[in-house]
């Protein structure tokens, strides 16, 4: 038996609305999509199965699915950035939502068999839980499923060793590889909303810390960029020698965590792997550090570890725990471990997160109207390239174009 929502207040709604249409006003392109799709109710009859971050910017991309014809069912993707205002709206707009703020491990598995009671034939995910739990629990549902998007690099690396192993039961959309996502969302979100989340759940200054950042693919350029535009001073953890390379003539130190622990004021781990600061780096860290994790899953800054190092713990401030050392040493974890910028902040920039949502809403249409081999495909360039073109429409900006002879030059390998 399935169940049609369960979310913790339906009367917090209106509060939810609110914070729809402030994001829907900053979001032209999902806008634009909507209003040319929405007649021909493309997604008619079509099952939507989501597992994403139920704060506004998202709600904004549900509704349309739902405007566009599709029964659209969601669960959150995390217990810290699940907002509980937006799922009592979502239910009013006709969304089947499964979350609450704070649920449990075991409520967030619980919330996704949910989800998948409604049968979904097209699938959006947030880090390949979704995907993985099909595999896993419900086979039975390959049959009718006709593909689906995912978002996130974490995700991405999942469904690659899915497709390695043979074992990706149906095509995914590769949307966080996009040019129109990982260049802005990873990039100008990234940076900017971890730094927006650090600041207000902290209100401590930037300007003459060391700030290490653990990761130099684009949402830790993105985070090193706005710590040095703070006046930090910024040193990046790589393990990838082009990478840490490009960190250096970017104008950043570039050392390993071990050294880096000792001199570090503010830690931001952002790699997508596990153990990235452990015990023997807690170990040489000063007093009064901030650790905080904008990966996807809260295993890069490694809890359990501190729990062990601590000899008592306090909560100074909301989305804050510190943990005391038998020295006497303070390090302060923001939002659990999870993804600061959700867990303690409200995620990324809404203009951002319309250009995200509109390449997940093409993405959707795209899966829903081509019969695809079971694998891990990139978007197709003619779909990214009209999210950048809506996004430039939207802002009145006309860019120069080719003329034909200089197509026909670009094209001859003679001069």
């Amino acid at each position: 038996m399935r169940n049609e929502f369960k979310i913790a207040d339906i009367n917090l709604a209106p509060e939810g609305h609110r914070r729809m249409e402030w994001a829907w006003e900053y979001m032209p392109v999902l806008r634009l999509i909507a209003e040319k799709e929405t007649p021909a109710q493309p997604l008619a009859g079509v099952v939507v199965g989501t597992c994403l971050h139920l704060e506004a910017k998202t709600a904004c991309l549900l509704k349309v699915l739902h405007q566009l014809g599709a029964t659209v069912v969601t669960a959150g993707s995390n217990p810290l950035s699940t907002q509980d205002p937006i799922c009592a709206a979502l239910v009013e707009e006709g969304v089947h939502v499964f979350s609450r703020r704070g649920m449990s491990a075991e409520e967030y598995s619980e919330n996704l068999r949910e989800m998948l009671k409604w049968d979904p034939q097209v699938i959006i995910d947030d880090g390949g839980d979704v995907v993985s739990m099909i595999i896993e629990e419900r086979r039975d549902l390959i049959k009718n499923i006709l593909g689906g998007c995912e978002e996130t690099t974490t995700g991405i690396k999942r469904l690659k060793a899915m497709a390695e192993e043979g074992v990706l039961p149906f095509p995914m959309l590769a949307v966080n590889d996009a040019q129109s996502k990982h260049l802005f969302d990873n990039r100008y979100g990234t940076g900017q909303s971890v730094w927006d989340a650090i600041l207000r759940t902290t209100n401590l200054i930037v300007a003459g810390k060391n700030v290490v950042v653990s990761g130099y693919g684009w949402c830790g350029k993105g985070t090193a960029k706005r710590a040095a535009g703070l006046g930090a001073r910024v040193i990046v953890v790589e393990v990838d020698p082009h990478r840490a390379l490009e960190a250096l003539m970017d104008g950043f130190e570039v050392m390993d965590m071990n050294a880096a622990s000792r001199v570090g004021d503010v830690f931001i781990t952002v790699t997508g792997n596990t153990k990235v600061i452990r015990r023997e780096h807690f170990e040489n860290m000063k007093d009064g550090v901030l650790l905080a994790n904008a990966g996807h899953f809260d295993v890069e800054v490694y809890v359990p570890d501190l729990r062990e190092l601590a000899v008592e713990r306090r909560q100074p401030r909301d989305n804050i725990e510190t943990f005391v050392t038998a020295d006497g040493r303070r390090l302060h974890l923001l939002g659990e471990g999870r993804l600061v910028n959700l867990a303690a902040g409200d995620g990324h920039p809404v203009e951002i997160m319309d250009l995200s949502f509109a390449m997940q809403l093409l993405s959707s249409l795209y899966i829903a109207n081509n019969r695809l081999e079971p694998g891990l495909y990139n978007v197709p360039e003619e779909l990214d390239r009209r999210i950048a073109e809506l996004k430039l429409e939207s802002l009145g900006i006309t860019i120069e174009k080719l003329t034909p002879e200089q197509e026909e030059y670009m094209a001859s390998w003679r001069e």
